[in-house]
């Protein structure tokens, strides 16, 4: 189906609870810098490097997850150079709007490229550092991936407790600084919010906690949890992706600002508004709701993405 876009004035109008909930930034931004009164027009780009050339996708995985879980996440990653033998719109088709960014002109960089491949996969299912997270720890958990060439995403399960989840936050990224091998590597921090705040941070598959109460849609996976942790994940990766070290693709103040998935919050496809995730596709025999095909039959709920060749929310369907 042909991609679509949908107008950003209409971005920042959303539910309340998902201006303020459904996605962190790259720093971890307070509450009140995602409730702004005019939408981003556009992402300025502020001279910072971008991932460049074969990047590893090493997944940390922290407390209870069944192995079916494991296989909807890691088919994600999977799923971002391959190409289903299913109709489009696929997850490859999402990442390749990114992707766009490291092609754009600007002053101090040539254009560069990314390939991501899933690398490591980390097990603690004895909860090492508690269950009870802070950043430091989320930044301990984040290295014992790769160091260089890398973004190392920390994933948690439903019955751990991170400072700020659920409260002002669903996941961050970020960078931290490798001594042993003297470069920075990105990270990623996504929860499992079905026990603690799905009405947050699993939106729109769950019922919301604030603003008009429409029905939930169904999960394409059918694990509220995971496919809400997908939805973060994606926004995230995004934001790695364009900004992996605070001086990329972004809009408004460092630390509080906007990237290409967090500008878009709430829209997955054509029509959105708030309470209302968009026109997007529903499968006749599960009724699961979705917008992109994925690897070995998966389907997913993937954010719209700002274009900032059109300054719109660009959607698959």
């Amino acid at each position: 189906m042909a991609s679509s876009s949908t107008s950003t004035s209409s971005i920042l109008c959303f539910l309340l609870f998902v201006c303020l909930f459904h996605f962190s930034s790259a720093t971890g931004r307070k509450l009140n810098a995602l409730v702004q009164d005019k939408p981003a027009m556009s992402l300025q780009y502020h001279n910072g490097p971008l991932l460049s050339g074969q990047t590893s996708v090493n997944l940390i995985w922290y407390g209870n997850f069944k192995p079916a879980q494991r296989a909807i996440i890691s088919d994600f990653f999977n799923s971002l150079y391959t190409t289903p033998k299913t109709q489009s719109p696929t997850v490859s088709m999402w990442w390749k709007k990114v992707e766009k960014y490291y092609n754009l002109p600007n002053s101090s960089k040539k254009p560069t490229s990314l390939a991501l491949k899933l690398g490591r996969q980390i097990l603690d299912e004895k909860y090492s550092l508690g269950r009870s997270l802070n950043n430091k720890k989320i930044v301990r958990l984040a290295s014992r991936g790769e160091h260089s060439n890398a973004i190392n995403v920390v994933l948690t399960s439903s019955d751990v407790t991170v400072d700020g989840f659920c409260s002002s936050r669903c996941g961050t990224h970020g960078s931290s600084y490798s001594t042993s091998k003297k470069s920075k590597f990105a990270y990623i921090w996504v929860a499992n919010s079905e026990t603690q705040c799905p009405g947050q941070c699993a939106w729109p598959f769950h019922q919301p906690i604030y603003g008009p109460q429409g029905a939930p849609l169904v999960a394409p996976n059918n694990d509220v949890g995971v496919d809400g942790m997908v939805i973060n994940l994606a926004s995230l990766l995004a934001g790695t992706a364009t900004n992996p070290f605070g001086n990329g693709y972004y809009q408004g103040p460092a630390g509080g600002s906007l990237e290409v998935a967090s500008a878009c919050t709430g829209i997955y496809g054509e029509g959105a508004y708030p309470g209302y995730a968009g026109n997007v596709l529903v499968d006749p025999s599960t009724r699961a709701s979705y917008n992109a095909n994925g690897a070995n039959g998966r389907k997913y709920l993937l954010p719209a993405l700002f274009d900032h060749s059109t300054s719109t929310c660009s959607t698959l369907v």
